[in-house]
């Protein structure tokens, strides 16, 4: 369903966003490349002192680039669901508007068509407004909480929950990665807020030229492979989807009803 939403979501008219925190990160060294003069290599510091962590959260669209972050000292509930109500109703503002819901059907219908195959579905209100944009994000019980998830519906945002072990299908991660590698590669920030300062400024320095990103990639390219998987039959060029049993010898299966063993 997230792979559809990546693939399909714009063609149908909705805008499609990730979400994420990252962090935490602590007040270290970061290893990373430097420049020095031809034999006077540049050390850099292994002592450090715990001075508290910063957390990042992310908005990440796929088709723009576009980034909106926030540098945060703790991502609790009280902090995140507000900055991601603040930020999604600046989204939707700038989101063609949309006609009223003519059909109650058809919508409704429209949302219940992002929770096929799923064994564990979010109780839909029984009043809808037009499906405007999927949100894809991880599976966490703070973004499970009911408040939330109604805002969510209530301004035509459909989330799309990652599965477990599944945070690989969002990317936000990707972008979050990033924007850590710039920002604090080589760097030795003292105090969490350095953290935050840096994290922030190379998210504005990404958007103003952002890379779109496509869903794809390795992991893609081997889920294809294993789908298309053909296993040879010999003589010929013929394959079969599923492999072929093959008998066993005359001599492995007197073998086998003994307890021995042919080793090789």
């Amino acid at each position: 369903m997230i792979e559809r939403a990546y693939q399909d979501g714009e063609q149908l008219g909705l805008a499609v966003w990730t979400q994420d925190e990252a962090g935490p990160y602590q007040t270290r060294p970061y290893p990373g490349q430097s420049w020095a003069e031809q034999g006077q290599t540049r050390h850099q510091p292994h002592e450090f002192q715990r001075n508290g962590t910063a957390k990042l959260l992310t908005l990440f669209c796929p088709r723009s680039g576009e980034v909106r972050v926030k540098g945060v000292t703790s991502a609790a509930n009280a902090i995140l669901h507000p900055w991601l109500q603040q930020e999604l109703t600046r989204i939707l503002e700038r989101l063609p508007q949309t006609a009223a819901v003519g059909d109650a059907a058809s919508n409704r219908q429209q949302w219940e068509c992002w929770q096929h195959g799923l064994t564990k579905r979010s109780t839909l209100p029984a009043e809808l407004p037009p499906l405007r944009l999927l949100l894809v994000w991880d599976n966490l019980q703070g973004h499970l909480t009911p408040a939330l998830v109604l805002w969510l519906f209530a301004h035509g945002v459909m989330p799309l929950y990652t599965p477990l072990s599944g945070s690989w299908l969002n990317m936000a991660e990707s972008i979050q990665r990033i924007l850590c590698r710039r920002a604090l590669a080589g760097q030795h920030p003292q105090t969490p807020q350095q953290i935050i300062e840096a994290l922030e400024a190379t998210a504005t320095g990404w958007n103003r030229m952002p890379t779109p990103f496509q869903w794809g990639g390795k992991r893609h390219a081997r889920r294809l492979r294993c789908r298309q998987r053909r296993h040879a039959l010999g003589g010929s060029g013929a394959c079969s989807r599923m492999p072929m049993r093959r008998r066993a010898s005359p001599l492995q299966q007197i073998l086998s009803r003994s307890g021995c063993q042919v080793t090789h």
